[in-house]
């Protein structure tokens, strides 16, 4: 039989299949006694307003409600994740300045919660939160689950990631050449076409040439651009 832990390591084995994966992991927060669950995620582009997505199995209306009210923009679980990942239990002392949003979450039926943040070294920012209707978490269970839901937090931020960004991108496109990576690199440092060129033994025909690819491949206006987009993708790592 397997333990938990390959239970949830499991995640990480399935198809880029957002769906999918969100589905297993409503199982595996069921398995941890909570009814409910939601992961979001924001990607670190683009800069000026990057790209959020978020997966929920809330009661019907709540989901849709929480979008039209732009609660993601106040909701203070989400602004804490954004300062630390640190654990946080959903109390009447976090909401106290959304009691709107306190409220109406409880009118559908889910007043109780926990959710922990992922801040990867790209920039993606990640929370799941999990959530139930009844039964007060209290210090006997998390100490029995606690491991457990931070595994899968983690799990959770990298599968969805993976798959997320698989949407978002086309992979191949973003296939950078290895003397393209150099190059780009070297232009990230601050260095010309011809510095690159000499370091490099190449020609400055070259390095241009290389250079537009790169443009080409990220959707990029300028080489500063391409740079920045290739660090926060991790494509220089």
């Amino acid at each position: 039989m397997k333990n938990w832990q390959e239970e949830l390591l499991s995640i990480l084995s399935l198809p880029l299949d957002e769906q999918a994966i969100f589905d297993k992991i409503v199982v595996e927060a069921r398995r941890l006694g909570f009814e409910y669950c939601s992961y979001g995620l924001r990607c670190t582009v683009p800069l000026v307003s990057p790209k959020v997505f978020m997966n929920f199995n809330y009661p019907s209306g709540w989901a849709e409600r929480y979008r039209d009210a732009g609660y993601v923009a106040v909701d203070p679980t989400v602004l804490h994740g954004q300062r630390s990942t640190a654990p946080l239990i959903w109390t009447d002392s976090v909401f106290a300045e959304t009691p709107d949003l306190w409220d109406e979450v409880r009118s559908f039926g889910v007043r109780v919660g926990w959710a922990q943040s992922s801040i990867d070294f790209g920039g993606s920012f990640g929370m799941l939160t999990l959530s139930r209707a009844q039964e007060k978490l209290d210090v006997s269970e998390l100490t029995a689950k606690g491991e457990r839901m931070q595994w899968l937090v983690s799990i959770a931020h990298a599968s969805m990631t993976r798959a997320l960004s698989s949407k978002i991108f086309d992979k191949q496109s973003l296939d950078l050449t290895s003397r393209e990576t150099e190059v780009l690199k070297w232009t990230a440092d601050g260095k010309t076409a011809s510095e690159v060129a000499d370091i490099l033994s190449l020609t400055s025909h070259t390095v241009n040439f290389h250079v537009r690819h790169v443009l080409e491949k990220l959707d990029a206006t300028n080489k500063t651009a391409a740079a920045v987009k290739a660090a926060l993708l991790g494509l220089l790592n």
